[in-house]
């Protein structure tokens, strides 16, 4: 039996782990030379233990005993290896062997580190040919097995530029675009000139994305300043997440969401849906009372908040859902809000997604009552109705 055993579940959130070569193989060749490769040979804190190239060397595969010592794991599987170490982590054949394992129906695939390349990058030309790079590449990866949904991406800093890739996108059959959760060249995403991207989406009936990545993850260094040594990450180094940029992590995502909210996007695009990806959901009951005030009492000298014909809560419930982190408490989150807001996720192969979420989201759902239609809408239902395609 799989690890979802008789249940229905969609996974919205999984990863794949990037070879040293990903976007050079498949980035434009006037830009190739300028893609750069991932490496963490030697790398303090990354928990990498070996050249990665190796990997290329090997076929891009892992080696023959540890695929077989994986797939013998059956529906144990989240309780093995992790990261790059893990079955299926950067082969698409092997990625299929690790679903047959997990059970879940439809898996969202990630890029790991690829998107960060295109989304930081200060050169608007370079930014874009990164993207379709890394759009190649997830297009490739998924391919062949209708269970994966790879996960496209574009920056927003063009508006023309972002629907070009947006259309390359659906074209080429990727069921959902990460953007970054930022301005875009300055603009509010809920600037006019984004009305265009936002109604191709609602059109083709494909959601967005925000997912963590998508927006610097440390603090600025002056919050760091404490006059005594900096903490370590959680992997023992310093260039991931600390216990204080955890604190922040959500906040680049609430802001873009409130804004896109009250600047009436929802509104304008009832057929728009969207997820936002391991930035937890602790922070959503909390923000829609206070969206639900905002317009309420600025709605009297705010005539656009005034024309609103729906709460912010009420357009979030529609049309927007969240993942929360494994250890927190989805059921008291169901209480304090709705169960129309949140969507399971495993973030395999990532270590963050733990061994065993399943169990541990079970445990705080009976604890705190939750009926089983309430259940099925956090490990299926509101997937499908955010993304309308993952039962085709």
């Amino acid at each position: 039996m799989s690890y979802a055993g008789n249940r229905v579940m969609f996974d919205a959130d999984s990863h794949i782990m990037e070879l040293p070569d990903f976007l050079r193989r498949y980035a434009d060749p006037s830009y190739r030379d300028r893609m750069p490769t991932i490496y963490f040979a030697d790398a303090p804190g990354t928990g990498i233990d070996r050249d990665l190239n190796e990997y290329i060397e090997l076929g891009r595969r892992q080696d023959e005993s540890s695929i077989a010592d994986m797939k013998a794991l059956g529906s144990d599987l989240l309780r093995g290896p992790k990261g790059y170490k893990a079955l299926g982590a950067f082969h698409p054949d092997d990625r299929r062997a690790a679903l047959d394992q997990l059970g879940f129906q439809r898996q969202l695939v990630f890029a790991t580190f690829s998107t960060g390349i295109s989304f930081n990058a200060t050169d608007t030309d370079f930014g874009y040919a990164a993207a379709r790079a890394h759009n190649r590449g997830m297009i490739d990866f998924c391919a062949g097995d209708n269970r994966l949904m790879g996960v496209g991406a574009t920056p927003l800093d063009d508006p023309e530029r972002a629907i070009a890739e947006l259309e390359y996108v659906l074209g080429e059959g990727l069921e959902t675009v990460w953007i970054p959760h930022r301005p875009g060249g300055g603009r509010s995403p809920g600037h006019d000139d984004f009305d265009p991207f936002w109604a191709r989406l609602a059109e083709a009936g494909v959601p967005f994305v925000l997912h963590v990545g998508g927006n610097p993850l440390q603090l600025a260094p002056e919050w760091m300043n404490t006059g005594r040594p900096v903490p370590t990450d959680w992997g023992g180094g310093g260039e991931n997440v600390r216990g204080k940029d955890m604190a922040a992590l959500h906040h680049a995502a609430e802001q873009f969401v409130s804004v896109m909210l009250l600047d009436g996007v929802f509104e304008r695009h009832r057929g728009l849906t969207g997820a936002v990806v391991e930035l937890g959901a602790g922070w959503v009951p909390q923000m829609l009372d206070r969206l639900d005030w905002v317009v309420d009492i600025w709605g009297k000298s705010d005539a656009a908040l005034r024309s609103l014909s729906r709460k912010p809560s009420e357009m979030a419930s529609e049309q927007l859902a969240f993942t929360p982190y494994v250890y927190e408490d989805i059921g008291k989150l169901m209480r304090d809000s709705s169960s129309d807001l949140y969507l399971f996720s495993s973030d395999y192969p990532h270590a963050e997604g733990g061994r065993n979420p399943l169990g541990r989201f079970d445990a705080s759902l009976a604890a705190a009552s939750i009926d089983e239609a309430s259940q099925a809408r956090f490990f299926a239902d509101n997937f499908q109705r955010v993304f309308p395609h993952a039962s085709v």
